[in-house]
């Protein structure tokens, strides 16, 4: 599983293909206070009940609101069998919001 930072995930965003998916595992709540464009929400502590959806993605990038529940939520999809995850695992949307990069609410 790579680790990248929000700061990394920002720079991809632009060109990422349609074959990738931002997951945000932060709250449903917390997802509508404000959430990247096109990212998809599932709380970290459901994670694996999508893991075969996940499967079909060339990456899937977990980030959460500092990089704590990104880092459960992606071991435990590593820990299904995915290889196809790349935690944000350095900072999470506290950061992008004080960057002040756009976000969907």
């Amino acid at each position: 599983m790579d680790i990248i930072s929000i700061d990394e995930l920002h720079d991809l965003v632009q060109d990422m293909g349609e074959n990738s998916l931002i997951l945000d595992v932060r709250s449903p709540e917390e997802y509508s206070a404000g959430h990247i464009e096109g990212s998809q929400n599932t709380p970290h502590e459901e994670v694996r009940g999508i893991s075969e959806d996940l499967k079909s993605y060339d990456k899937v990038y977990v980030h959460c609101k500092m990089g704590g529940r990104a880092k459960m939520a992606s071991e435990a999809l590593t820990n299904a069998g995915l290889d196809n995850i790349v935690c944000v695992g350095n900072g999470g949307m506290e950061r992008w919001g004080q960057m002040g990069w756009p976000v969907k609410q």
